[in-house]
Protein backbone atom coordinates (compact mmCIF):
# COMPACT_ATOMS: atom_id res chain seq x y z
CA UNK A 1 0.00 0.00 0.00
CA UNK A 2 1.25 3.42 -0.73
CA UNK A 3 1.78 6.48 1.93
CA UNK A 4 -1.30 8.00 0.68
CA UNK A 5 -4.03 9.76 2.65
CA UNK A 6 -6.81 8.01 2.15
CA UNK A 7 -10.00 9.99 2.75
CA UNK A 8 -13.40 8.67 3.41
CA UNK A 9 -16.75 10.64 1.86
CA UNK A 10 -20.10 9.95 2.93
CA UNK A 11 -23.25 10.93 1.97
CA UNK A 12 -26.87 11.56 3.20
CA UNK A 13 -29.80 9.30 2.51
CA UNK A 14 -31.74 8.91 5.05
CA UNK A 15 -32.40 5.18 5.92
CA UNK A 16 -30.50 4.30 2.99
CA UNK A 17 -27.11 5.51 4.69
CA UNK A 18 -27.02 2.38 6.52
CA UNK A 19 -25.00 0.80 4.12
CA UNK A 20 -22.34 2.65 5.11
CA UNK A 21 -21.80 0.73 8.16
CA UNK A 22 -21.56 -2.49 6.05
CA UNK A 23 -19.29 -0.62 3.26
CA UNK A 24 -16.74 0.70 6.36
CA UNK A 25 -16.81 -2.95 7.79
CA UNK A 26 -15.26 -4.54 4.80
CA UNK A 27 -12.58 -1.53 4.46
CA UNK A 28 -11.65 -2.03 8.39
CA UNK A 29 -11.40 -5.95 7.44
CA UNK A 30 -9.41 -5.69 4.15
CA UNK A 31 -7.09 -3.44 5.93
CA UNK A 32 -7.74 0.11 4.03
CA UNK A 33 -6.57 2.99 5.97
CA UNK A 34 -8.66 5.64 6.72
CA UNK A 35 -7.22 8.84 7.30
CA UNK A 36 -9.45 11.56 7.58
CA UNK A 37 -13.74 11.54 7.29
CA UNK A 38 -16.05 13.86 5.94
CA UNK A 39 -19.69 13.15 6.55
CA UNK A 40 -23.13 14.56 5.29
CA UNK A 41 -26.10 13.73 7.42
CA UNK A 42 -26.54 9.84 8.23
CA UNK A 43 -22.93 9.72 6.72
CA UNK A 44 -21.95 12.04 9.12
CA UNK A 45 -22.92 10.25 12.11
CA UNK A 46 -21.85 6.82 10.76
CA UNK A 47 -18.90 8.58 10.09
CA UNK A 48 -18.43 10.57 13.77
CA UNK A 49 -19.09 6.70 14.96
CA UNK A 50 -15.89 5.51 13.12
CA UNK A 51 -13.92 8.47 14.22
CA UNK A 52 -14.92 7.80 17.72
CA UNK A 53 -13.63 4.13 17.22
CA UNK A 54 -16.89 2.34 17.66
CA UNK A 55 -16.78 -0.93 16.25
CA UNK A 56 -18.79 -1.77 12.97
CA UNK A 57 -20.47 -4.74 14.74
CA UNK A 58 -21.76 -2.93 17.57
CA UNK A 59 -23.10 -0.14 15.07
CA UNK A 60 -24.81 -2.49 12.79
CA UNK A 61 -26.33 -4.06 15.91
CA UNK A 62 -27.87 -0.62 17.05
CA UNK A 63 -28.86 0.66 13.35
CA UNK A 64 -31.03 -3.10 13.68
CA UNK A 65 -32.86 -1.46 17.09
CA UNK A 66 -33.75 1.53 14.90
CA UNK A 67 -37.10 2.36 13.46
CA UNK A 68 -39.09 4.75 12.46
CA UNK A 69 -41.94 4.09 15.51
CA UNK A 70 -39.43 4.38 18.38
CA UNK A 71 -38.00 7.59 16.50
CA UNK A 72 -41.71 9.15 16.30
CA UNK A 73 -41.77 8.59 19.90
CA UNK A 74 -39.36 10.89 20.63
CA UNK A 75 -41.20 13.60 19.16
CA UNK A 76 -41.80 16.49 21.39
CA UNK A 77 -45.68 16.31 23.05
CA UNK A 78 -45.82 20.34 22.43
CA UNK A 79 -44.87 20.79 18.58
CA UNK A 80 -41.56 23.04 18.34
CA UNK A 81 -41.41 25.81 16.50
CA UNK A 82 -38.97 24.69 13.85
CA UNK A 83 -39.19 20.77 13.50
CA UNK A 84 -41.13 17.48 15.35
CA UNK A 85 -38.18 16.66 17.30
CA UNK A 86 -36.77 18.78 20.25
CA UNK A 87 -33.44 18.90 20.74
CA UNK A 88 -33.49 17.65 24.03
CA UNK A 89 -35.01 14.50 22.11
CA UNK A 90 -32.18 14.29 19.50
CA UNK A 91 -29.73 15.11 21.86
CA UNK A 92 -30.60 12.13 24.28
CA UNK A 93 -30.75 9.59 21.07
CA UNK A 94 -27.77 10.52 20.19
CA UNK A 95 -25.83 9.94 22.98
CA UNK A 96 -26.71 6.67 23.50
CA UNK A 97 -25.37 6.04 19.99
CA UNK A 98 -22.35 8.10 20.65
CA UNK A 99 -21.44 7.89 24.27
CA UNK A 100 -20.01 10.97 26.21
CA UNK A 101 -19.55 14.33 24.33
CA UNK A 102 -16.10 14.57 23.35
CA UNK A 103 -14.65 17.00 20.88
CA UNK A 104 -13.21 16.75 17.33
CA UNK A 105 -9.74 17.28 18.60
CA UNK A 106 -10.38 14.10 20.81
CA UNK A 107 -11.17 12.28 17.66
CA UNK A 108 -8.87 9.14 16.91
CA UNK A 109 -9.63 9.83 13.07
CA UNK A 110 -10.23 13.51 11.46
CA UNK A 111 -13.41 14.46 10.82
CA UNK A 112 -15.34 17.23 9.32
CA UNK A 113 -19.01 17.60 9.38
CA UNK A 114 -21.65 19.66 6.77
CA UNK A 115 -24.46 21.44 7.76
CA UNK A 116 -26.45 24.00 5.90
CA UNK A 117 -27.25 27.51 7.05
CA UNK A 118 -30.77 27.72 6.44
CA UNK A 119 -31.05 31.63 5.83
CA UNK A 120 -28.24 32.55 3.97
CA UNK A 121 -28.09 28.58 1.62
CA UNK A 122 -24.33 28.83 2.59
CA UNK A 123 -22.08 25.16 3.61
CA UNK A 124 -20.92 25.00 7.01
CA UNK A 125 -18.21 22.70 7.66
CA UNK A 126 -18.28 21.23 11.56
CA UNK A 127 -15.27 20.35 12.51
CA UNK A 128 -14.21 22.42 16.20
CA UNK A 129 -15.85 21.76 19.20
CA UNK A 130 -18.46 19.40 20.39
CA UNK A 131 -18.58 16.38 18.29
CA UNK A 132 -22.11 15.75 19.33
CA UNK A 133 -23.17 19.42 18.32
CA UNK A 134 -21.98 18.51 15.46
CA UNK A 135 -24.16 15.70 14.64
CA UNK A 136 -27.20 17.19 15.48
CA UNK A 137 -26.57 19.74 12.88
CA UNK A 138 -25.42 17.58 10.09
CA UNK A 139 -28.35 15.49 10.64
CA UNK A 140 -31.20 17.81 11.14
CA UNK A 141 -33.69 17.13 8.50
CA UNK A 142 -36.07 20.41 7.54
CA UNK A 143 -38.80 20.02 9.51
CA UNK A 144 -38.15 16.70 11.31
CA UNK A 145 -35.82 18.06 13.70
CA UNK A 146 -35.35 21.38 15.09
CA UNK A 147 -32.94 23.76 13.37
CA UNK A 148 -29.31 23.92 15.72
CA UNK A 149 -28.03 27.23 16.80
CA UNK A 150 -24.22 27.65 16.41
CA UNK A 151 -22.25 30.37 16.55
CA UNK A 152 -25.07 32.59 15.25
CA UNK A 153 -25.77 30.48 12.70
CA UNK A 154 -29.32 28.21 12.54
CA UNK A 155 -27.80 25.01 10.84
CA UNK A 156 -29.79 21.96 9.59
CA UNK A 157 -29.10 19.24 6.99
CA UNK A 158 -25.76 19.34 5.13
CA UNK A 159 -27.45 17.33 1.98
CA UNK A 160 -29.06 20.31 1.05
CA UNK A 161 -26.19 21.75 -0.36
CA UNK A 162 -23.52 18.98 -0.36
CA UNK A 163 -24.90 15.30 0.13
CA UNK A 164 -21.64 13.56 -1.10
CA UNK A 165 -18.70 15.47 0.46
CA UNK A 166 -15.96 15.10 -1.43
CA UNK A 167 -14.98 18.44 -1.62
CA UNK A 168 -14.58 18.74 2.35
CA UNK A 169 -12.46 15.73 2.28
CA UNK A 170 -10.44 16.97 -0.34
CA UNK A 171 -9.75 20.61 2.12
CA UNK A 172 -8.88 18.16 4.46
CA UNK A 173 -5.70 17.10 2.72
CA UNK A 174 -7.01 13.43 1.05
CA UNK A 175 -4.36 12.45 -1.35
CA UNK A 176 -6.93 9.21 -2.40
CA UNK A 177 -10.46 9.55 -1.52
CA UNK A 178 -13.38 7.18 -1.52
CA UNK A 179 -16.83 8.25 -1.83
CA UNK A 180 -19.80 6.71 -0.50
CA UNK A 181 -23.26 7.53 -2.71
CA UNK A 182 -26.25 5.97 -1.53
CA UNK A 183 -28.92 8.04 -2.92
CA UNK A 184 -30.02 6.05 -6.18
CA UNK A 185 -33.16 7.70 -9.09
CA UNK A 186 -35.80 9.06 -7.25
CA UNK A 187 -38.77 6.99 -7.77
CA UNK A 188 -36.65 3.98 -9.13
CA UNK A 189 -38.14 1.67 -5.83
CA UNK A 190 -41.79 2.74 -6.73
CA UNK A 191 -40.72 1.81 -10.73
CA UNK A 192 -39.12 -1.38 -9.85
CA UNK A 193 -42.37 -1.88 -7.15
CA UNK A 194 -44.89 -1.62 -10.23
CA UNK A 195 -43.11 -4.24 -12.41
CA UNK A 196 -43.62 -6.96 -9.59
CA UNK A 197 -47.02 -5.30 -9.04
CA UNK A 198 -49.49 -3.30 -10.14
CA UNK A 199 -50.70 -1.80 -6.80
CA UNK A 200 -50.67 1.77 -5.93
CA UNK A 201 -48.14 2.95 -3.49
CA UNK A 202 -49.79 3.64 0.14
CA UNK A 203 -50.05 7.24 1.34
CA UNK A 204 -47.11 8.16 3.28
CA UNK A 205 -46.68 9.63 6.53
CA UNK A 206 -45.31 12.86 7.71
CA UNK A 207 -41.73 11.56 8.67
CA UNK A 208 -41.86 9.74 4.86
CA UNK A 209 -42.87 12.99 3.03
CA UNK A 210 -40.46 15.40 4.86
CA UNK A 211 -37.46 12.70 4.46
CA UNK A 212 -38.52 12.53 0.08
CA UNK A 213 -38.59 16.09 -0.21
CA UNK A 214 -35.02 16.53 1.34
CA UNK A 215 -34.24 13.28 -0.57
CA UNK A 216 -35.61 14.70 -4.34
CA UNK A 217 -33.88 18.12 -3.80
CA UNK A 218 -29.93 15.87 -2.52
CA UNK A 219 -30.36 12.96 -5.05
CA UNK A 220 -30.07 15.69 -7.88
CA UNK A 221 -26.67 17.03 -6.84
CA UNK A 222 -25.40 14.08 -5.44
CA UNK A 223 -23.45 12.90 -8.21
CA UNK A 224 -22.07 16.19 -8.74
CA UNK A 225 -20.88 16.46 -5.23
CA UNK A 226 -19.52 13.00 -5.57
CA UNK A 227 -17.54 13.92 -8.19
CA UNK A 228 -13.88 13.81 -8.05
CA UNK A 229 -13.85 11.20 -5.71
CA UNK A 230 -10.71 8.82 -6.84
CA UNK A 231 -13.40 5.60 -6.07
CA UNK A 232 -17.42 6.31 -5.70
CA UNK A 233 -19.09 3.34 -3.97
CA UNK A 234 -22.99 3.10 -4.82
CA UNK A 235 -24.96 0.44 -2.79
CA UNK A 236 -27.49 -0.53 -4.37
CA UNK A 237 -30.40 0.31 -1.85
CA UNK A 238 -33.16 1.35 -4.69
CA UNK A 239 -35.53 -1.19 -2.61
CA UNK A 240 -35.34 1.01 0.75
CA UNK A 241 -37.09 4.65 0.92
CA UNK A 242 -35.25 7.22 3.04
CA UNK A 243 -37.63 6.79 6.02
CA UNK A 244 -37.46 2.79 6.03
CA UNK A 245 -35.42 2.61 9.03
CA UNK A 246 -36.81 -1.06 9.29
CA UNK A 247 -34.57 -2.23 6.21
CA UNK A 248 -31.36 -1.42 8.18
CA UNK A 249 -30.19 -4.95 7.38
CA UNK A 250 -30.80 -4.75 4.02
CA UNK A 251 -28.91 -1.45 3.33
CA UNK A 252 -25.98 -2.93 5.67
CA UNK A 253 -25.80 -5.83 3.56
CA UNK A 254 -25.53 -3.86 0.42
CA UNK A 255 -22.67 -1.88 1.29
CA UNK A 256 -20.87 -4.58 2.00
CA UNK A 257 -21.74 -6.13 -1.12
CA UNK A 258 -20.55 -3.01 -3.17
CA UNK A 259 -17.28 -2.26 -0.73
CA UNK A 260 -16.34 -5.42 -2.12
CA UNK A 261 -17.01 -5.34 -5.57
CA UNK A 262 -14.60 -2.23 -5.34
CA UNK A 263 -11.80 -3.66 -3.39
CA UNK A 264 -9.71 -5.04 -6.07
CA UNK A 265 -9.32 -1.25 -8.20
CA UNK A 266 -9.03 0.39 -4.63
CA UNK A 267 -6.04 -1.98 -4.06
CA UNK A 268 -4.92 -0.98 -7.23
CA UNK A 269 -4.82 2.36 -6.92
CA UNK A 270 -3.15 2.73 -3.68
CA UNK A 271 -0.38 0.12 -4.22
CA UNK A 272 1.23 3.04 -7.06
CA UNK A 273 3.48 5.07 -5.72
Amino acid sequence: MSKKKVGLALGGGGAKGFAHIGVLDVLQQEGIPIDLIAGTSMGGLVGALCALGKDCRLMRETALKINVVKMLSLADLALPKSGLFGGKAVISLLQKMIGRDVDFEELAIPLSLVATDINSGEEVVINRGSVLEGVRATISIPGIFTVVKRQGRYLVDGGLVNPVPVSVARDMGADFIIAVNVMDEVGGRLRQADKRKKTSPKEPNIFNVLLQTLYIGSSVISRTSAWGADIVISPDTSQTGPGDFHRARQCIEQGEIAARAALPEIKRRLSKA
